[in-house]
């Protein structure tokens, strides 16, 4: 089972790298207005995980630099997520309110949804 696992997981990572998407073209000011509002979003991940390379895709095809913290690799980024989210479960997306208050959100489709609605992301690929 663990043979298994090794080789599916390196099988994600070869797609995830051959087929990663192009990001959206922005001016600067833009780009910048927009980094500025995921600066407080951090992406909980495994990197082999095909749930978090939907996540990963997503965020590159709409160029938002939100941090990843890989929570497999990282024993600090595991407790946080255990400790902030109760389970250590991926994708989990950590969402820091202007207000200082946490959310924590689970599952890949649910957090596509919430950022494209919080972003309008409507943009085409260049």
């Amino acid at each position: 089972m663990i043979v298994i696992r090794w080789v599916l997981g390196r099988i994600i990572l070869l797609v995830d790298f051959l087929y990663r998407p192009a990001g959206i073209k922005r001016d600067a000011q833009e780009q910048a207005a927009l980094d500025a509002e995921t600066a407080k979003l951090s992406l909980y991940q495994f990197a082999a995980c095909p749930f978090c390379v939907k996540v990963r895709w997503s965020m590159k095809r709409q160029s938002l630099n939100i941090e990843t913290r890989d929570a497999k690799r990282n024993a600090q980024f595991a407790d946080e997520l255990i400790a902030g989210g109760g389970a250590l479960k991926v994708p989990c997306l950590r969402i820091e309110e202007d207000s200082g208050s946490v959310t924590w959100m689970y599952e890949s489709s649910d957090i596509l949804a919430y950022l494209d609605q919080r972003f309008d992301l409507v943009a085409e690929p260049s």
